[in-house]
C-alpha cells in the first residue's frame, strides 16, 4: 500500500511541479504557502505536524523559502523554537500560483469525475489521520 501512494504521491508531485515551474515554485513550497496562509504564525514543529513533514525536508525547504522573501522567522521564546509566518513577498507568490493550482485541481477533478474525487479526497483525509493517530498502525 505503501508503495502505492508513494508512486502516485510522485506522479501527482509531477503534473502539478510542471504546471508552477514557469512561477519558480515546487509543489512543497506551495503547500507551505498554502498552509501559512490558512494557519497564519506558528510554530515551526506545529507547521511539519500539519504538513505531516519531517523536520530535515522542512528546514531545508523553509530555509530555501527565506531566502527568496516568501516568508518570515521569529525564534519563539526558547531560543530553539521558530516562528514562521507569510510574507508579503510570500502572500503575492500564492496569489500568482492560486489560478495555476485551481486549473490542475478542475483538471484533475474533471478526469476523476465527481464521486471518485470526493472518495480520493476522504481516503487520503482517513488514511492520514489513522496514521498520524495510531502510529505504526500495528
Amino acid at each position: 500500500m505503501c508503495a502505492n501512494f508513494r508512486r502516485t504521491a510522485r506522479a501527482l508531485t509531477q503534473v502539478y511541479e510542471e504546471a508552477l515551474r514557469p512561477l519558480g515554485l515546487r509543489a512543497t513550497q506551495l503547500t507551505i504557502l498554502q498552509a501559512l496562509s490558512r494557519a497564519g504564525e506558528v510554530s515551526q514543529g506545529k507547521l511539519g505536524g500539519i504538513l505531516v513533514m519531517d523536520t530535515t525536508s522542512l528546514t531545508r525547504t523553509l530555509a530555501i523559502m527565506a531566502r527568496r522573501g516568501w516568508i518570515e522567522e521569529q525564534r519563539g521564546e526558547d531560543r530553539r523554537q521558530r516562528r514562521i509566518r507569510l510574507s508579503a513577498a510570500g502572500d503575492t507568490k500564492l496569489k500568482r500560483a492560486m489560478p495555476v493550482w485551481e486549473k490542475m485541481q478542475s483538471r484533475l477533478r474533471g478526469r476523476l469525475g465527481k464521486q471518485k474525487w470526493g472518495s480520493l479526497l476522504q481516503l487520503t483525509h482517513y488514511v492520514t489521520e489513522i496514521s498520524r493517530t495510531q502510529g505504526g498502525l500495528l
